[in-house]
C-alpha cells in the first residue's frame, strides 16, 4: 500500500495544479469553476488514497504458512493439513536424510515410504506446494561428518548440489529445504558457499530454497553452531529463511518454555536486521517437554492433556512466556514439570510473526496438535485467496 501512495498523491496534485490555471484578464467566473473543478478533483484524489487504506482494497503480500511434518507423523499429520487446506501454501515433510558418504539417503521414514508417498500424492492433488527437507541425518542421528567432507572438498560440493537439484527435478518438488544442523565456527564461509551454489542452481530450474537455521539474537549466538549461519549471506541467497525459534529449553536442559515469547520476538528482531523480512518464516513448535530426572521427553498437546487428566492438575498458563505448564508426581514418587503448547500459546507466535510483517510461518507439526490451534492460524495470519490454489 504505501509504495502506491506516492503516485496517487502525485496524481492529485498535478491535477490541481493544471485545473487551478487563470484563462485570461478579467475572467473572473471561469477562475471560480476552474477553482471549483481544483477542489473536486483533489477530494477526488484524496478519496482514491483512502479507498487503498481500506481493508481489502488491495492485494494482501505474499504469505508462507508451511506444515513441517515428520516422518512419523506424516499420515496424521498429512490429514489435518488436508483439513484446513485454506489455510496453508506449502508442506515440507521432513523425510531426507545423508549416508555416511554424504549422499542423499532416499530410504526415508524407518519404512513408511509407502505411507508418506500416498500422502505426498494426496497434498499434491490438493495443490500444496511440496517442499521436503533434506537433513544431515545419517542413520537415524544427527552427523557432522558427511556435511563437513561435503563443505570443504569443491568437487563433492558440486555434487551433490547437482544431486538435490535432479532430486527435486526428478519428484516434480517446488523446491527443497535444508536443514543442516551443528555445524562449526569453521563451516561458516562454506555452508554459505554451499547455499549460495545451490540456490542459483535451484533457481536457474525455476525452483525456491528454504534454509533452516538456528535461532539467535547476535550473530554469534550462543555456541559454534550460531556462527557457523551467517544470517545475512544466507538471506541474501535463499528463498525462505526458517528460523528455528523453539528449544529454548530442550531435553537436557532445566525445565521451562520451549519458545517464550520475549525470546521470539527478540529472534525476529535481529533476524529482520540481517535478513528481508519477505523471506524470514518463523518457527513455531506445536510440542512440548515432560522433564523428571534432569531428562525430558517429547510430548504433543494430547499428550501433556492426558499427563494432567490421569495426574488430577490444572495447567498453568505462564503470562510472561505465554506458555503452559503443569507439575506431577508419578506413581513411583518422581517429581515432573511439563511445557507445553496450545492454541493460546500458539496464537502468541502467529500474533508476533503477523506483527512483525514477516514472510510467514512453518509449523512443527509433531503430532496431536490442540485443535483450537486451526481456529487461531486463520483469524490470525489468514492465507491470501490469491495463493490458496497453490502451485
Amino acid at each position: 500500500m504505501r509504495s502506491r501512495m506516492p503516485a496517487l498523491t502525485r496524481g492529485a496534485a498535478d491535477g490541481g495544479a493544471g485545473a487551478g490555471q487563470e484563462a485570461g484578464p478579467g475572467a473572473r467566473r471561469p477562475r471560480r469553476l476552474a477553482g471549483v473543478a481544483w477542489l473536486a478533483l483533489v477530494l477526488a484524489g484524496v478519496a482514491l488514497v483512502a479507498l487503498t487504506l481500506l481493508p481489502g482494497s488491495s492485494p494482501p503480500p505474499p504469505r508462507a504458512v508451511v506444515a513441517s511434518l515428520p516422518y512419523w507423523n506424516i499420515t496424521h499429520g498429512g490429514g489435518t493439513v488436508l483439513a484446513h487446506r485454506q489455510d496453508f501454501t506449502e508442506v515440507s515433510p521432513w523425510m531426507y536424510g545423508l549416508s555416511a558418504d554424504g549422499q542423499i539417503d532416499t530410504q526415508y521414514g524407518q519404512g513408511q515410504g509407502t505411507a508418506i508417498d500416498a500422502q505426498l500424492t494426496r497434498l499434491r492433488a490438493a495443490g500444496l506446494k511440496i517442499v521436503p527437507t533434506l537433513a544431515n541425518i545419517t542413520a537415524g542421528r544427527w552427523s557432522y561428518q558427511p556435511v563437513a567432507g561435503i563443505l570443504h572438498d569443491p568437487v563433492r560440493m558440486k555434487q551433490h548440489v547437482a544431486a538435490i537439484v535432479n532430486l527435486v527435478r526428478q519428484h516434480h518438488y517446488a523446491g527443497v529445504d535444508i536443514d543442516y544442523e551443528n555445524l562449526r565456527a569453521g563451516d561458516r564461509q562454506a555452508f554459505t558457499a554451499f547455499i549460495t551454489a545451490l540456490a542459483t542452481a535451484l533457481h536457474a530450474d525455476g525452483k525456491m530454497l528454504s534454509v533452516a537455521l538456528f535461532a539467535k539474537t547476535t550473530n554469534a549466538g550462543v555456541d559454534q553452531r550460531n556462527l557457523a549461519q551467517n544470517y545475512a549471506a544466507i538471506g541474501r541467497a535463499a528463498d525462505q529463511v526458517r528460523l528455528m525459534a523453539y528449544d529454548y529449553h530442550w531435553a537436557t536442559s532445566a525445565p521451562g518454555p520451549v519458545a517464550p515469547l520475549p525470546w521470539v520476538r527478540a529472534v525476529l528482531k535481529y533476524a529482520k536486521s540481517q535478513i528481508p523480512a519477505r523471506k524470514v518464516i518463523l518457527g513455531v513448535p506445536l510440542y512440548g517437554y515432560d522433564w523428571s530426572g534432569g531428562h525430558g521427553r517429547e510430548v504433543s498437546w494430547l499428550g501433556a492433556f492426558r499427563l494432567a487428566r490421569a495426574h488430577h492438575v490444572q495447567p498453568r498458563y505462564d503470562t510472561t512466556s505465554q506458555a503452559p505448564w503443569f507439575s506431577y508426581t508419578d506413581a513411583a514418587g518422581r517429581r515432573h514439570v511439563v511445557w507445553f503448547e496450545n492454541e493460546a500459546s500458539s496464537r502468541a507466535k502467529f500474533g508476533a510473526a503477523e506483527g512483525s510483517q514477516i514472510g510467514g510461518v512453518y509449523l512443527w507439526m509433531f503430532g496431536y496438535e490442540d485443535t483450537g490451534t486451526w481456529s487461531a492460524l486463520p483469524h490470525t495470519l489468514p492465507v491470501p485467496s490469491s495463493q490458496r490454489s497453490g502451485s
